[in-house]
């Protein structure tokens, strides 16, 4: 190797965590936080942790939750001779949690109002992987509640509002016939 040439810069790369992947398959949301207990210096439990609080609208236990994933993630490479700034693949699995926890935070103090900060970790992430946050955007955007209602319920709640309406204007009001839908000849 010749003086001008350089070499190649290592693949930045988290290490993979099989037995903190399992865990988090194997719980539910309820689970998550005993997986960080179990496994305090996961970046990926801590990503999951962040990610939770943020589909529930904690912002701030989002926004913390996602600075110790990002801050282990980012100690993790560093060990490996990684620079901030230098890339970090989105197509290495375990790099996920470092770039999913910058994307969580990023949020996170958006909605904080720490403009300047989401600004910083947008720039940050874009510099790990330019493809990442769209990425993210389409594999792992945050998980809303939705309210199963069942049937029964639905009925139920048609029966109250049916009789509300009764009992506002007295008057049930008949649903036309097939015969009036129909029109006139």
């Amino acid at each position: 190797m010749t003086p001008d040439q350089s070499a190649p810069e290592p693949e930045a790369s988290l290490a993979d965590e099989p037995e903190v992947r399992q865990a988090l398959a194997e719980g539910d949301r309820t689970s998550v936080a005993s997986v960080v207990a179990e496994h305090p210096s996961s970046p990926l439990a801590w990503t999951e942790l962040a990610d939770l609080a943020d589909s529930e609208g904690r912002a701030i236990e989002s926004f913390a939750f996602a600075s110790v994933a990002a801050d282990l993630a980012r100690a993790q490479l560093v060990a490996g001779g990684w620079t901030l700034g230098h890339p970090v693949s989105w197509s290495d699995e375990p790099n996920r949690a470092y770039l999913r926890a910058l994307d969580t935070q990023r949020r996170a103090a958006e909605s904080l109002g720490l403009d300047e900060r989401a600004s910083d970790l947008a720039g940050e992430l874009a510099a790990a992987d330019p493809e990442a946050p769209a990425r993210i955007a389409s594999e792992f955007t945050p998980t809303q509640l939705i309210s199963i209602v069942s049937a029964h319920d639905i009925a139920v709640d048609a029966a109250n509002n049916h009789a509300a309406s009764v009992a506002q204007t007295g008057d049930v009001v008949a649903e036309p016939a097939a015969s009036d839908a129909a029109g006139e000849d």
